[in-house]
C-alpha cells in the first residue's frame, strides 16, 4: 500500500538545512536562543544497558553485596542494617529490627528516580501495617509504599486513609488511581522530583513530584505543600539542596531492587532561556557570546547574499555597533546588484526577504530598512513571491 506520509517526510528531510539562519522568532530579554535555533546546543546522547538503566544514571543498587555496602548506610555513618535477599534485592525485616531506615550515602537534588519493590506473597497485616514503607526523596518528601490492593472502593476489605496508600504523597495527596500489584509481584516507581526553590527564607516555588506506579500516572506534577509529616501539617522549610534518599523501616517486610536515579537540572537554574527564571544580564551575555562566535566566521569584506544573511543572523542576537555597521556596509554594496536581476537569483532574493521578515516581525529592524525596501521593490518588479 502506498504510504501517503512518505512525500511529507522526504520534504522535511530535504528542507532541514534551510532551517539554519533566521527562521523562528529571534532571541529576546528572556530567551537567549531563537525559536528552532540551529545554534542552540544539542542534548547529550543517552544509551541503556541490558536492564534499561540509562548511561547517565547513578546506580544506587544493582543487586550485589558490593553495591549495597557501598551505597547504603543507617544514616548515622554506620552500615545499613537491612538484609540482602535472594532476588537481587535487599529488604527490611519485620519488627523494627533493622537499625532504622536505609539511607543512601549519595546525596541528590532534583532527579528522575527508579525504584522496584514488592511484598511477600503471604503478606498479612491491615491498614498502615500492611506492608508499609516509603521512598523519602531527600529524606523529606515521602512517596508511600504499601499494599493497597484491598482498598478498592467496591468492597474496601482493608480500610485505610487515602493519603497513606501506595502512590500517595504521604499526608498530602492520594494517588490518582490504585495501580498496585498484588503481594508477591514486583512493582516499580518512576518518579520525577523537583525540590522547592528558596531565595533565603522566601519560597520561590514549592517544587513538584510526578509519580508513575507500574507505568500508570498516580501523581501528576503535584506541588509540595509541606515536609512529610504524620497527623499534623508541617510547612515547607529551607534545607540543603543535596540530601540522601532514604527508604523507611515501618516494621514491615518490604523488598527493594534496581534502584537508580538521574540528576536533573532545576528549571530555576536556567537563567538564559526561560520565561520563568531568566535573568536578563545572563541572557544578554549568552546572546553576545553567540553573536561574536557567528561573526568570527564571516568574511566581512564580502557583500554577497550569503554573507548578508549571516550578518542578519548576528544582529538578531546583538545589535552591537560593529555588527550593524558591517551589515550596513555589505547592504550598500549589494542593493545596486538588484537593479539587474534574472530568474537565477530568485532563491537568494526570497531567502533574504524571508530573513528580513523575521527581523521586522521581531522589531530587530524596521519595515523601511534599506535592504527590505530594495528587496520588496525587486520582488514586485519580477512578480516573485
Amino acid at each position: 500500500m502506498k504510504n501517503k506520509f512518505l512525500p511529507m517526510v522526504a520534504t522535511l528531510v530535504v528542507a532541514a538545512p534551510a532551517l539554519a539562519g533566521l527562521y523562528g522568532d529571534t532571541p529576546d530579554a528572556k530567551h537567549a536562543w531563537s525559536v528552532h535555533d540551529m545554534n542552540r546546543p544539542n542534548p547529550p546522547r543517552v544509551t541503556y544497558d541490558a536492564k534499561g538503566v540509562p548511561s547517565d544514571a547513578v546506580v544506587l543498587f544493582d543487586g550485589t553485596k558490593e553495591s549495597f555496602e557501598k551505597n547504603w548506610s543507617n544514616g548515622r555513618g554506620g552500615p545499613c542494617g537491612w538484609k540482602l535477599g535472594s532476588e537481587g534485592d535487599f529488604y527490611c525485616a519485620p519488627g523494627w529490627k533493622n537499625d532504622g531506615a536505609a539511607v543512601t550515602r549519595y546525596a541528590h537534588g532534583d532527579c528522575q528516580l527508579h525504584v522496584e519493590w514488592r511484598h511477600d506473597a503471604d503478606l498479612t497485616g491491615a491498614g498502615q501495617m500492611r506492608g508499609n514503607s516509603g521512598v523519602f526523596l531527600m529524606g523529606n518528601y515521602e512517596i508511600q509504599v504499601m499494599d493497597s490492593t484491598l482498598t478498592n472502593p467496591a468492597d474496601n476489605k482493608d480500610p485505610n486513609y487515602a493519603d497513606g496508600q501506595a502512590g500517595a504523597v504521604y499526608a498530602e495527596n492520594p494517588p490518582l488511581v490504585n495501580a498496585g500489584h498484588f503481594p508477591g509481584q514486583w512493582q516499580k516507581y518512576d518518579i520525577v522530583f523537583h525540590q522547592p526553590v528558596w531565595e533565603g527564607k522566601t519560597l520561590v516555588h514549592p517544587g513538584s513530584v510526578t509519580v508513575f506506579l507500574n507505568g500508570v500516572l498516580v501523581q501528576d506534577h503535584w506541588e509540595m505543600e509541606g515536609l512529610t509529616t504524620h497527623c499534623r501539617r508541617r510547612p515547607l522549610a529551607p534545607h540543603a539542596t543535596k540530601l540522601p534518599l532514604s527508604l523507611q523501616d515501618h516494621g514491615c517486610v518490604v523488598h527493594y531492587r534496581n534502584i537508580w536515579l538521574r540528576e536533573l537540572p532545576s528549571r530555576w537554574a536556567n537563567t538564559t532561556h526561560s520565561a520563568m527564571s531568566a535573568k536578563e544580564a545572563d541572557v544578554m551575555a549568552l546572546r553576545n557570546k553567540t553573536a561574536a562566535a557567528l561573526f568570527a566566521k564571516i568574511d566581512a569584506a564580502k557583500s554577497d547574499a550569503a554573507t548578508i544573511a549571516a550578518m542578519m543572523e548576528v544582529i538578531s542576537y546583538s545589535k552591537d555597533a560593529k555588527y550593524v555597521d558591517a551589515l550596513k556596509g555589505a547592504v550598500a554594496k549589494y542593493v545596486p546588484t538588484l537593479e539587474k536581476l534574472d530568474d537565477s537569483r530568485k532563491g537568494e532574493v526570497n531567502m533574504l526577504w524571508n530573513a528580513s521578515e523575521v527581523l521586522a516581525r521581531n522589531k530587530v529592524c524596521g519595515e523601511d530598512c534599506p535592504l527590505r525596501a530594495a528587496l520588496k521593490k525587486a520582488r514586485a518588479a519580477k512578480g516573485w513571491k
